[in-house]
C-alpha cells in the first residue's frame, strides 16, 4: 500500500471535480484494509471512504485519509434448482458485475445495467432503476468496522434498505467500510419489462424472444439515449430523488397540471418523477458557464469542464426553490455533498 499526500481526486469522481485528499490510499483486499485501520500512525486520522465517486459532489478538499476500496473478485458461492448466490468485491465496477450475471443467464440485475459506480456503493445507496432495486436481489453485505477492524456480515434485513438509502447512510454512517456483497439471482427469472420505456424499446429493437440479455440491452439503449456518459460530460446521474407525496397533494396538482405523472407506492403516497418537475419548472437544458442541466434529462446536473462543486450545489438549491415554488414539492438530493 502506498499512502499518497495531497492527492487529486479528479479521476475518482464522475463530476470530474478537482478536489484534493490530504492523504489517499487504495486497498486491494480486506486484509490491507484492516492493516491500515490498525496502523497507529493513522489510528486517529479522520477517514473518508471513496468508491467510484458516482454519487458525490465535492465542494471542498477532503482533510482526511481517503480510502479507496479496490477489492476485486466475482465468484459463485452456491446454488440450488432455482437460485444462485454470487459474491462480488466492493471494488468491482457495478456494470461489470451485471454483465457477469447476464452472460451466465442469472436473472435479477439486468434492469440495473449501465448504472455507474461500484459494487460496494450499490447497497449503501440501494441503487435502483426500471422497477428494480438492490434490496430485491441482495443476500448479505460484508463490511469492516472503522473503529475496531472487525468484519461483520449484514443480512438483507439488517441493511434496512429504503428509497436510495440503507443503514450505512443513517445509523451506521461513517462507521463501516463495505468490502463485498452477496446477491441471490434467479435461474428462472420473471422479467420486469413494465417500467419506463423497456417494452417500447424492445419493440423498436424488433426483439422477438425477450430474455435477460435483451432486457439488459434495452436498458442500456435507453440510458445511452437519455443520459450523458460521465467520461464525456461530468455528472453523477440522477441528482435528485423522485419525491413521494400525499395523494391529496397529487390530486390537487392534477387539477392544475393535468399531465403530471404519478405512481402509487402504498401508504397513500404517490411517487412523482423529479425530472418532470424540473423540466416543467423550466430548467431542462439550462447552462451557466461550465455547469448546467442536461439537455435530454432534467434530472441530471452536469459539469461541462472547469465547473466547481459549489457552483453545482448552488444551482441544485436554486432548482429546489423553483420546483417548490411552482409545485409545493421540495426535492431532496440523491447525490451526497462533501
Amino acid at each position: 500500500m502506498q499512502i499518497r499526500p495531497n492527492f487529486s481526486l479528479r479521476h475518482f469522481n464522475t463530476f470530474g471535480l478537482d478536489s484534493s485528499a490530504r492523504f489517499f490510499v487504495e486497498v486491494s483486499s480486506a486484509t490491507e484494509l484492516t492493516e491500515i485501520l490498525a496502523d497507529q500512525v493513522w489510528k486517529h486520522t479522520p477517514k473518508f471512504i471513496l468508491g467510484g465517486g458516482s454519487n458525490v459532489l465535492f465542494t471542498r478538499d477532503i482533510d482526511a485519509l481517503v480510502i479507496h476500496p479496490a477489492i476485486k473478485g466475482i465468484e459463485k458461492i452456491k446454488e440450488d434448482d432455482l437460485h444462485v448466490w454470487v459474491k462480488a468485491g466492493a471494488g468491482e465496477i457495478w456494470h461489470d458485475f451485471v454483465m457477469y450475471c447476464v452472460d451466465r443467464n442469472y436473472g435479477g440485475v439486468e434492469n440495473l445495467s449501465l448504472i455507474p459506480g461500484t459494487v460496494g456503493a450499490a447497497p449503501m445507496q440501494n441503487i435502483g432503476a426500471y422497477g428494480v432495486e438492490i434490496k430485491d436481489v441482495i443476500h448479505s453485505v460484508e463490511a469492516v468496522s472503522i473503529q475496531t477492524g472487525d468484519v461483520t456480515i449484514f443480512s438483507k434485513e439488517e441493511c434496512q434498505f429504503g428509497y436510495r438509502e440503507s443503514v450505512f447512510k443513517r445509523d451506521l454512517k461513517d462507521q463501516y467500510i463495505i468490502t463485498g456483497a452477496t446477491f441471490v439471482l434467479n435461474k428462472k427469472p420473471v422479467l420486469n419489462v413494465g417500467y419506463g420505456d423497456i417494452q417500447k424499446t424492445l419493440q423498436e429493437m424488433n426483439v422477438g424472444d425477450v430474455t435477460i440479455k435483451t432486457v439488459s440491452e434495452a436498458v442500456m439503449h435507453i440510458r445511452r439515449s437519455k443520459l450523458p456518459d460521465p467520461a464525456v460530460i461530468g455528472n453523477a446521474g440522477s441528482f435528485f430523488k423522485n419525491p413521494e407525496i400525499a395523494l391529496d397533494l397529487y390530486t390537487d396538482l392534477q387539477s392544475k397540471f393535468p399531465g403530471i405523472p404519478g405512481y402509487p407506492v402504498g401508504n397513500g403516497k404517490i411517487k412523482v418523477p423529479a425530472g418532470w418537475l424540473i423540466e416543467k419548472a423550466g430548467w431542462k437544458g439550462y447552462r451557466q458557464g461550465a455547469i448546467g442541466v442536461h439537455e435530454k434529462q432534467a434530472l441530471v446536473l452536469v459539469n461541462y469542464g472547469g465547473g466547481s462543486g459549489n457552483e453545482i450545489k448552488t444551482l441544485s438549491e436554486t432548482i429546489q426553490d423553483s420546483v417548490e415554488q411552482k409545485f409545493g414539492i421540495r426535492l431532496n438530493a440523491e447525490v451526497n455533498f462533501l
